[in-house]
């Protein structure tokens, strides 16, 4: 199945590169690109792409806002693509908000070329990219600083089994499904399944979100190991 990308940027050389690098691919077409935020909601949905390359900082529109447009559109827009964002640094101010967004992660523009094609792939079979060395960090050190939501995200784990709360826990701590396996005495599918469970129950779209979801509630703390 090919994997339908768009790829957007305010840099024309950086759009081009990417594109090249990722159209080279056999299973990954790209359907288009575009300079800043309001392009890429008119592109996307012109050509319904599974991904969005998003650079976080750009002119017109920024990336948080345009993925924000993209992951909850207005009502009678079915298309609903899977964002990854793209960052120049490792701390940026918009990556917390973007994963709250609902974004499914995020890459470094200097990461290598292996690691942005695989990135893609993942978000494509609806995972989310998370890196403990760099995602995991982030998220907990945006977490110590941002004010609590005004709705108690503690409530929202009311309805979670122990556990799935202990799942989500190691989730949150950046632990690989095969990691949580060995580390409950877990068959990997039953992880699997637990996780799907946890999903589901507190209507969260991916990994990504349930790792901020777990900070935010306090079930996580920063910083913690």
């Amino acid at each position: 199945m090919t994997i339908r990308v768009l790829v957007v940027d305010d840099q024309a050389m950086v759009r081009a590169g990417f594109a090249a690098l990722l159209g080279a691919q056999s299973d990954i077409d790209v359907v288009g690109d575009a300079a800043d935020g309001r392009q890429a909601l008119e592109v996307s949905g012109r050509t319904h792409p599974d991904v969005v390359l998003m650079d976080v900082r750009m002119p017109e529109m920024d990336g948080l806002e345009a993925a924000r447009r993209l992951l909850d559109p207005p009502p009678g827009v079915v298309h609903r693509p899977r964002v990854l964002m793209l960052t120049t640094f490792d701390v940026d101010d918009y990556v917390y908000e973007a994963l709250r967004a609902g974004a499914s992660g995020f890459l470094l523009k200097d990461a290598p070329p292996s690691d942005l094609i695989a990135a893609v792939r993942v978000v494509a079979a609806g995972d989310a990219l998370l890196a403990p060395s760099v995602t995991r960090r982030l998220i907990a050190d945006f977490a110590r600083h941002r004010p609590a939501p005004r709705r108690d995200p503690r409530l929202r784990l009311n309805g979670l089994t122990p556990r799935e709360t202990e799942v989500l826990e190691l989730i949150a701590r950046g632990l690989s499904n095969q990691e949580i396996a060995a580390h409950l005495v877990l068959a990997e599918q039953t992880v699997k399944t637990h996780i799907g469970r946890i999903l589901a129950k507190l209507d969260l779209r991916d990994r990504a979100q349930a790792v901020v979801l777990a900070y935010e509630s306090g079930l996580v703390q920063p910083g913690a190991q």
